[in-house]
Formats: C-alpha cells, structure tokens, sequence
C-alpha cells in the first residue's frame, strides 16, 4: 500500500523551494522532514522513510533546502535554514486538520528544525535522523547548546558507529536534556543507518526508522 504523493512548492520569502506531500485518511499527525546536507528530499532514505510513515496513519511533508533548490552544495546558513523550517511548517499547517505537527531531519535538516524550534518555531515535538552532534574527529566541537532549552519531546535515532555522534558524548546530552528527550541506538549504524555487512537499500534502511518515529508520536499525542 502506498499513500499518493503531490508535488508542492513552499513560498520562502521572495524564493519558493520544492516539497512533496502525502496525506493517509484522518491522519493523526503532521511530520515535515528535511533533508541532510548532502542529498535533497528525493534522496530514498528521505523517501523510504516518509512513505513507511504514511503507511502508519501520519502525514509528511519533505522539503528540499534553497541550497539544494538552487544546485549548490554548500548548505544555507542557520538564518535561511530556519527560514524555511519556518516556511515548510506554515505549509503544512495549512494543509491539515488541526492534528499535530512534528518536526524531523536528517542530520542538518533535523539540527536546522531544533535551532527553529529554539528560537520559537511551533512544534509537537522533534525526532532526529541521525543528529550530527559534532564534525567527524571533532569531538570537542558539540552543537548541543541551543538543545538544553528545548522542552518538546525530542526523539534521537542514532547508529551506534556514527562519526558524528560520539555515544558517551550524546547520552550525556541527552540525559541533561532530560526526560523530554529519548534516545534509540541502531546497533552498528553509521551515519546512514548503514551497518558493514548487511545489504539494504538506502530505502529500506529510511523505512525501518519508521515504526520508531511513528510510535514517539502516538505516545506523545493528544490525551
């Protein structure tokens, strides 16, 4: 089964950026995703990951960056990113009932929502795909203040050989987020959820987040 798709374009200031959405019957919540600095919305980690989301009762709207938009590879400044965190969420506002709204990423796309959200962006909560808590080798470069003034429910799905998440390093800042915040290893996982020696496809590997992010969501719903 699969939910249809529709193409759609997001008004982000005087630009406009790329989104798809897809919408199951009576959906009892809105995830937006963004995409990680190297690939854009259609990239099929992003794609498996949104239609398995679907699948499970939710809707989702992925949307592509204006770097990624334009063709370039350096990503936008926090500033533009937020920007359109703020855009992305406005339109997927419109498009719903009044359910829930949630913001996820993969890695800079979910870095680039917590910075919205912490600088007052409304959300339901948050769910990180891969959060990218510091550069590869750079342990004592962390991107973690702005998180200690989330309150939402923050869930971070994390592979246990990601080089951008050094284990000891984001349990600890998870526990000093404190209990709005859950942490979810996939064991042997790197910074694409690949683990060495098992063949999936970056689709399938999207997808097996989905069941995750999708039971977050329903355990912090309404009633």
């Amino acid at each position: 089964m699969t939910i249809p798709e529709s193409p759609v374009m997001i008004a982000v200031g005087e630009s406009t950026v790329s989104g798809v959405y897809a919408r199951p019957e009576q959906p009892s919540a809105t995830l937006v995703v963004a995409h990680g600095a190297g690939a854009g919305m259609e990239h099929p980690f992003l794609a498996g990951f949104t239609r398995a989301v679907n699948i499970l009762g939710i809707a989702t709207l992925r949307f592509n960056f204006p770097y990624r938009e334009a063709g370039r590879k350096f990503p936008d400044r926090p500033p533009a990113a937020v920007a359109t965190w703020r855009a992305a969420m406005a339109e997927a506002a419109g498009r719903s009932a009044g359910e829930p709204l949630w913001a996820a990423g993969k890695s800079f796309g979910g870095r680039m929502a917590s910075m919205a959200v912490a600088e007052g962006m409304p959300a339901a909560g948050l769910i990180y795909l891969g959060y990218p808590l510091h550069p590869p080798g750079k342990p004592e470069k962390l991107r973690d203040e702005h998180l200690y003034g989330v309150t939402l429910p923050m869930l971070f799905l994390q592979g246990t050989r990601d080089p951008f998440a050094t284990p000891q390093l984001l349990e600890a800042v998870v526990a000093r987020i404190g209990p709005s915040a859950t942490l979810e290893w996939r064991d042997g996982g790197g910074h694409t959820f690949d683990v060495a020696g098992t063949k999936r496809s970056a689709e399938d590997v999207g997808a097996s987040l989905a069941a995750s992010a999708a039971a977050f969501i329903t355990a912090h719903g309404p009633g």
